[in-house]
């Protein structure tokens, strides 16, 4: 098969096995024919969208796409596991958060590899978990999709800020609300913001590493001194605690929970379309050790931290530890570092729903009257204060903002975190794989 040539309405792909495992794909220009026009509505709509689609210009590797990928997983969620096994039980959320994140690498697996290596999918041209679902749903799927996408990610990013309003004002010895609002908003403008501005997935890499170990370093700081054995022995030992909080009637409220930690398929094209020659074994590689990693981190943490405070645990674990505690206050600043770098992850799937549905996926404004042609250009966009920003920076700050807004007056994560698992998390991760 080496060498063929499938014509597809603006380009036409050649695939040349590089061996048994591996397919390269590299893509070329070329003219439409009479014989190319598609028979069918979703195809032609599909072709239209990803003609239009602006695609990444830096890639990364298994390890770059895989910190990516864990960084997106653990972000906020992590940090609330501890109450998800308050709501569920013990027994339950342990078997909760296996189940999920068996389903999660599953899903991740399944949706990447129908819509880019399926043999009846693979030349369609299918880059965005959207696409895939308007293939059997049409318009339907595609925007209940895109919804989910966005409720999943502006819940995260919502959750981040609180974090930080709750973690660096701590740190600093300030409790009162209108110095913990203005550090918020002085920390996540001058760092969240313009990581956000990035244009590609891979150009976060190096940060998303350094979120990762500080989530390791984080879990560790928790197991060493969450007081476990001196809480296990006030409650009549472990028996006691798994019979008394083994399963809980509020179970579904931890499943919302666990779903927000482990659910990432909102973010799995854009990771996977940052991967340096993709293949099915490559991105099996990715989320094997993404989700692996991800699922030992949350256990860790949510068993220690929740056998520490049991039904006292908050939604933000770190908020049970003495506030003038040196050792709470390093596991903050590294829960804040973790949010920074978090933070752009989902701001870069918000900003990919927005785009999408209002200029058809073009981030680099090619739509837009100023936009001259160039390869590199961006065009779009507003201006503020003298500065010209082009399309992908005006809604990524018009994407701060609407996170930043409610963050001001919300202060409590846990329903966050629940609210956002159950709607968005429920539906991206379970409904639209399925």
């Amino acid at each position: 098969m080496s060498g063929q040539t499938i014509e597809l309405p603006n380009y036409s792909y050649v695939s040349s096995p590089t061996n048994g495992n591996q397919d390269t794909t590299s893509r070329r220009s070329s003219s439409t024919s009479s014989s190319n026009t598609p028979t069918s509505t979703t195809n032609t709509n599909t072709n239209t969208n990803a003609a239009k689609l602006s695609q990444p210009k830096q890639l990364s590797g298994i390890f770059g796409a895989s910190s990516n990928l864990v960084n997106s997983i653990v972000g906020a969620g992590i940090i609330g596991i501890p109450y998800a096994l308050r709501e569920a039980g013990l027994i339950a959320g342990l078997l909760l958060l296996v189940l999920v994140s068996y389903l999660t690498d599953k899903s991740l697996r399944v949706i990447v590899g129908l819509a880019s290596f399926h043999p009846k999918l693979r030349n369609k041209d299918v880059r965005t978990f959207e696409d895939l679902a308007s293939f059997p749903f049409g318009s339907l799927g595609s925007h209940f999709i895109l919804l989910n996408m966005f409720i999943m990610a502006y819940g995260a990013m919502l959750a981040y800020l609180l974090i930080i309003k709750d973690t660096i004002p701590s740190i600093l010895g300030l409790h009162d609300r209108l110095p913990r609002t203005l550090i918020m908003i002085a920390t996540s403008f001058t760092i969240m913001l313009p990581l956000s501005m990035q244009r590609d997935m891979a150009s976060l890499s190096i940060t998303s590493l350094f979120s990762v170990l500080a989530d390791v370093i984080l879990v560790g700081f928790i197991t060493i001194y969450s007081p476990m054995s001196e809480t296990i022995a006030e409650n009549g030992g472990i028996g006691q605690v798994i019979e008394k909080d083994g399963v809980n009637p509020t179970l579904f409220i931890g499943l919302g929970i666990l779903s927000t930690a482990m659910a990432c398929q909102h973010s799995a094209f854009i990771v996977s379309g940052s991967l340096e020659n993709k293949t099915m074994k490559r991105w099996a590689q990715v989320t094997g050790f993404s989700i692996g990693v991800s699922a030992v981190l949350c256990m860790i943490l949510g068993v220690t931290g929740y056998l520490g405070f049991l039904e006292e645990t908050q939604g933000d674990v770190l908020n049970n530890f003495d506030h003038d505690s040196t050792i709470a206050n390093v596991a903050r600043f590294l829960l804040a570092v973790t949010m920074f770098f978090t933070f752009p992850m989902e701001s870069f799937v918000a900003r990919h729903v927005l785009v999408q549905l209002i200029h058809g996926g073009d981030m680099d404004g090619r739509d837009d009257p100023s936009h001259t042609g160039g390869e590199e250009e961006e065009a779009g966009g507003f201006g503020i204060f003298n500065i010209r920003l082009n399309r992908r920076q005006s809604w990524s700050l018009g994407i701060y903002c609407m996170a930043l807004v409610p963050a001001l007056f919300v202060d409590d994560l846990g329903p966050v975190l629940s609210i956002t698992g159950s709607l968005g998390g429920g539906c991206i991760a379970y409904m639209g794989p399925g």
